[in-house]
C-alpha cells in the first residue's frame, strides 16, 4: 500500500479538525472569502468573525460597497487595526464592478491586477473560493513547510519565491485536492505547528517532521516579540480615527488637539492619515474622513 503523502495526511486531519469558521462554508460566495482573507491579516480570527459579518450584512456584494463611499467603509472597519485595507477593499470592490461586471474574477491574473491584492490574497482567492491549484503562502504555511520539510525552527520575516516553489511541491495535482491541502497546511500552523508552543505530539506530520527528527533545535536569533502599541503613533493615529467616525461631519482642529497631548506626535500622527488618504482636510481648521461628503475644496 502506498504511504500517504504529506498533504495526504495533513488534508485528512484538516477534514475532522478545522475550525468552523464561516468562510469556510461549502456556499460561501468569492466575494466573502476576499473580505475574510483582507481582513484576517494581521487580525486574529477571534476579532475578525462579527466584523466579518456586519461587513457581509451591509455591503453582500462588490456592487453593494462600491455604491458606498470610503469613509463609511472606514466606519465599518471600526477597530479592526490597519484601516487602510478598508479603503483598498472599497478600492477593490469599484475595481470588480467596473472591470467584470461586479463578479469577483478566477483568474490569477486579473486577481493580482486588482486594488490592494497582493500574492498571497490572489492566490488564497484562486484557490479557497474557485480551487484551484496554488501555493498559498502565509506565516503560518512557511513555518509548517520549513519545518517539515527543512528542518529548520522558522522560516524567517519575509516570504520569499523559494517558500511559493516548496510549497506548490508539496500540493497534489489535482486542483481540489491541492485547494484543501493548502487550507490544511495554513490550518495546522495556526492551531498546531505554532510559533512558541508547537503541540507537536497533535500533529499529523510528526512522523515525518524533518524539525521533529532533528531535537526540534531552537531558533539561532532572538525570538520576536510583538510590536509595542502603547504610545505609539498607531495608537495616536487610532484615537483620531475614532473622533472622526463618530463624527457626522467635519471635525474642528481643536477637538482633534484634545485627543493627544503631545502636539508634534499628534501632528505627525494627523499628517500619516491624510498621506495614506484615510483623512481629508476640509478648509484650514478641520478634517473628516476620506470622501465624507461633497469634495473638499483644493487649497489655494
Amino acid at each position: 500500500m502506498r504511504e500517504p503523502t504529506f498533504a495526504g495526511l495533513v488534508s485528512r486531519w484538516y477534514e475532522h479538525n478545522a475550525r468552523d469558521l464561516p468562510w469556510r462554508k461549502p456556499d460561501v460566495s468569492p466575494w466573502a472569502i476576499l473580505v475574510s482573507e483582507v481582513m484576517l491579516q494581521q487580525t486574529p480570527v477571534v476579532r475578525v468573525l462579527p466584523a466579518w459579518q456586519a461587513w457581509l450584512d451591509r455591503w453582500p456584494t462588490p456592487a453593494a460597497l462600491a455604491q458606498d463611499s470610503p469613509a463609511e467603509a472606514i466606519r465599518m472597519w471600526g477597530r479592526l487595526g490597519y484601516p487602510r485595507r478598508a479603503v483598498r477593499l472599497r478600492d477593490c470592490a469599484v475595481a470588480i464592478v467596473e472591470r467584470h461586471g461586479g463578479a469577483v474574477p478566477d483568474r490569477l491574473e486579473q486577481l493580482l491586477a486588482l486594488p490592494g491584492v497582493g500574492t498571497y490574497t490572489a492566490r488564497a482567492v484562486a484557490a479557497f473560493a474557485y480551487g484551484q491549484r496554488h501555493p498559498v503562502v502565509d506565516t503560518n504555511v512557511r513555518r509548517v513547510v520549513c519545518r517539515a520539510v527543512a528542518g529548520e525552527p522558522d522560516a524567517g520575516p519575509a516570504t520569499r519565491p523559494a517558500d511559493l516553489v516548496a510549497t506548490e511541491e508539496l500540493l497534489p495535482v489535482e486542483p481540489a485536492a491541492a485547494a484543501l491541502a493548502s487550507a490544511a497546511i495554513m490550518e495546522l500552523g495556526a492551531v498546531i505547528c505554532t510559533a512558541r508552543s508547537p503541540r507537536c505530539p497533535a500533529c499529523p506530520v510528526e512522523s515525518i517532521c524533518a524539525w521533529r527528527a532533528s531535537g526540534q533545535v531552537a531558533p539561532a536569533g532572538p525570538t520576536r516579540r510583538p510590536q509595542r502599541y502603547a504610545g505609539t503613533d498607531r495608537q495616536v493615529r487610532g484615537l483620531l480615527l475614532g473622533v472622526l467616525r463618530e463624527a457626522t461631519g467635519p471635525v474642528p482642529h481643536q477637538r482633534l488637539d484634545q485627543v493627544w497631548d503631545d502636539d508634534v506626535q499628534r501632528a505627525r500622527a494627523l499628517a500619516g492619515l491624510v498621506t495614506d488618504g484615510l483623512v481629508e482636510p476640509v478648509g484650514e481648521a478641520s478634517f473628516r474622513l476620506i470622501g465624507d461628503g461633497p469634495p473638499a475644496p483644493v487649497p489655494g
